[in-house]
């Protein structure tokens, strides 16, 4: 895996956070490209790493909490999983622009690490598959790697089966 990033001015919350406590992590950069439909499909190809070791960040509105829901690219949220792995009933995709304003983040770089205000996150099962996994470093064009454990356990997250191919 990687060497712990140096502390850079200018980091995002995400890699603050990371530094802060001590996690080893790598930062990969690329040119992110607008007219791409989808984010974490562009960080896999970009970055040559296998879309099932790439993780989107999508906020989901549980029963009226804001809910943090990880999941591979290469599939989707299944929103009645995540209800249950939350102990909710139901689940919508949460509004953009609450996502945004809760987390900090924009759209396309929500970062599970590092929000704004700390939500109930659900990692699903499938990163535990992996040695290391790649989440949004808190902007478009930036990911960091890291031990699923590792993400787990800074963020509180539950790991369960909340993607579906």
């Amino acid at each position: 895996m990687a060497k712990k990033a140096k502390k850079q001015t200018g980091g995002t919350p995400a890699t603050v956070a990371l530094t802060a406590a001590g996690t080893p992590f790598t930062v990969h950069e690329y040119a992110h490209d607008p007219a791409s439909p989808s984010y974490g499909e562009e960080a896999a190809e970009a970055l040559g790493v296998s879309p099932d070791r790439v993780f989107k960040t999508l906020v989901a509105d549980v029963d009226g909490a804001l809910t943090v829901a990880v999941v591979p690219v290469a599939g989707q949220l299944d929103l009645k999983a995540l209800a249950a792995a939350v102990g909710g009933k139901r689940a919508t995709m949460a509004d953009p622009a609450a996502a945004e304003r809760t987390t900090g983040y924009v759209r396309g770089g929500i970062s599970p690490l590092g929000q704004r205000k700390k939500l109930p996150t659900v990692l699903d099962a499938s990163a535990s598959r992996h040695e290391t996994i790649c989440v949004s470093a808190g902007r478009r064009g930036l990911e960091v790697e890291l031990a699923p454990a590792h993400l787990a356990e800074l963020t509180g997250a539950v790991l369960a089966p909340i993607g579906r191919a």
